[in-house]
């Protein structure tokens, strides 16, 4: 449904140049949502689709040994798309204090991501409210460390910034002017509450998201900061137990297609189009995060059965072989440590493991050595391939 510009341009000298910065209309869209039988039917799919991935952790024997990797794993793909060249096998190596073959801020960007994502989370299991105070916190987190520790971490912006383009005369996207900035969060977070009316979590999730990037709040992190969003409030109002849903390998495979529907939106108020998306990246998502955690569930098993065969020392192998389906790459002090068993004996089953397959000494060391779940880690990597730089689309609008 096309309905008129979602705003108003603002003009304003920067620098001495003209510029047309957009100011989004507050939540929700006006005149409402149209659903037609098929955006319905859609969203209903997206709902089933949420419910089986919540439901997967009656299945895991142990579901913070799955989202320890899932959230690395999300980490790692949302800082790609904002340019980054870390995988998950360096983020995992970068927490054993060992430099990974790629720029150390890349992966001190990854880590710091993946410490914002707890951090939010653990603020939700205290009852905290999502609000803009959590976000600033969360930013906060994200920028501590590394690039962006210069960009006013857990601060709204008090400069323009812009999207695209060498400056914002010629930027693809101007977001509000800072004195808008606090009104336009101060209605997105009164639409979060569910005011001026109810919405349904996922809808809201859908609307919110693109509001969050028309505004662009911060000086940097906003893209990793919106994806975010999604999961947070999804978990905020318990339709997921577990932050289990992360959109950023959807978003990344069909990128042209999600800019063209944030820029639609804006000038069109063609909503339903990105619900339309958003509902299919909830559906894709889910499926394949259950069916991740099957994969997973089959090979500890398989493993298990493998390792069984060591006979003798089989009881201190599966000791280790649980370890690491906690820490896919590990070293063996902490294998040590994690497990009780002795250093020769921690050695010794590391050797028949490494023997049966499961497991490969990756720094070609005799000292610090690290070891990784091979298979383990080849189903988390899936969708987290290091991409060409035409493949990463940072700040877009």
């Amino acid at each position: 449904m096309d309905r008129d510009l979602q705003g108003q341009y603002i003009e304003s000298l920067i620098a001495g140049e003209k510029v047309r910065a957009f100011v989004p209309n507050p939540l929700p869209p006006v005149p409402p949502i149209e659903w037609s039988p098929k955006l319905r039917e859609k969203f209903d799919q997206a709902l089933l689709a949420l419910g089986r991935l919540d439901s997967v952790s009656v299945l895991l024997p142990d579901t913070s040994l799955f989202l320890y990797m899932y959230v690395r794993k999300e980490a790692v793909l949302s800082s790609m798309i904002e340019g980054t060249q870390s995988s998950l096998s360096d983020l995992l190596m970068f927490e054993f204090e060992y430099q990974p073959g790629v720029p150390l801020d890349d992966v001190q960007e990854v880590s710091n991501y993946v410490a914002a994502l707890n951090h939010g989370f653990k603020r939700l299991e205290e009852n905290f409210s999502l609000s803009l105070r959590l976000l600033k916190e969360i930013h906060g987190v994200l920028l501590s460390k590394g690039r962006g520790k210069e960009c006013d971490p857990g601060q709204f912006r008090r400069s323009q910034n812009w999207i695209g383009g060498s400056h914002p005369g010629n930027a693809a996207f101007v977001p509000p002017p800072p004195e808008y900035l606090l009104e336009c969060m101060g209605n997105l977070e009164l639409f979060v509450h569910d005011q001026p009316e109810k919405t349904p979590v996922l809808i809201k999730a859908a609307l919110v998201h693109v509001q969050f990037e028309t505004i662009h709040p911060f000086l940097d992190g906003n893209g990793r900061l919106g994806r975010l969003l999604i999961t947070l409030l999804l978990c905020s109002e318990k339709v997921l137990k577990e932050p289990m849903l992360y959109l950023s390998l959807y978003f990344k495979t069909y990128r042209q297609r999600y800019y063209e529907l944030l820029n639609e939106i804006r000038l069109t108020g063609n909503w339903e189009t990105w619900l339309d998306f958003f509902a299919d990246a909830i559906i894709h998502t889910a499926t394949q995060a259950v069916k991740t955690a099957q994969q997973l569930m089959k090979l500890s098993t398989e493993d298990g059965l493998r390792i069984n065969g060591l006979k003798r020392i089989s009881g201190s192998a599966n000791l280790i072989h649980k370890a690491m389906l906690e820490r896919p790459i590990a070293s063996p002090n902490w294998i040590q440590e994690k497990t009780k068993l002795s250093p020769a004996t921690v050695n010794a089953c590391l050797r028949e493991l490494e023997h049966l397959g499961i497991v490969k000494e990756v720094t070609g060391k005799k000292r610090n050595r690290l070891y990784s779940y091979l298979e383990y880690i080849r189903i988390m990597s899936q969708g987290t391939e290091l991409p060409s730089k035409e493949d990463t689309f940072g700040d877009q609008p």
